[in-house]
């Protein structure tokens, strides 16, 4: 009950974003775009990170989604995009020991492509920073520091995520 909680309340403040933001982002610095229709994925897990004290909502694309529901996840397939999005942890004013979204930090992208990113393990990433999407990265170099966060992970297709269970 405490998933379903948190992913309706992140799913909540992320419509609000949504509507709020008119999706006109530039693309990264790689040539990513922001993927069409990412507002309207379905959700594949959540995550809270201590570290930094965010919550996250991982989404998928259809590809994603199939995949996900199959447990064909290593290696995801070609077409797979993985979308995740980012708020920072706030206690609810009425239920201060519940965790909710607070301020919107940034949306992350990881696109499948065998072909198209041989030497990052077949993923492409792309980031977009604020409610104002911006673009992150100075240049296309950025993805280095994507992949190296993702190395630990690389038994797992270089993937954190693993897909929520449901009945």
């Amino acid at each position: 009950m405490t998933l379903i909680r948190m992913v309706t309340g992140l799913l909540i403040a992320w419509m609000t974003i949504a509507t709020a933001h008119g999706g006109d982002a530039g693309p990264a610095p790689n040539g990513i775009e922001l993927p069409a229709g990412y507002k309207d994925w379905r959700v594949i897990a959540s995550s809270h990170r201590e570290d930094n004290s965010t919550l996250r909502v991982i989404l998928g694309n259809d590809a994603a989604i199939e995949a996900a529901r199959t447990g064909n996840t290593n290696p995801w397939p070609d077409g797979s995009i993985l979308a995740k999005l980012v708020w920072k942890d706030t206690a609810h004013p009425a239920w201060p020991k519940a965790t909710v979204p607070g301020e919107f930090v940034h949306a992350e992208f990881m696109v499948k492509d065998s072909a198209a990113y041989p030497a990052t393990g077949g993923w492409g990433y792309a980031r977009w920073k604020g409610l104002d999407q911006q673009p992150y990265g100075a240049d296309a170099s950025f993805v280095q520091e994507c992949h190296g966060c993702h190395t630990p992970v690389k038994d797992n297709d270089y993937v954190f995520t693993h897909p929520a269970s449901l009945p």
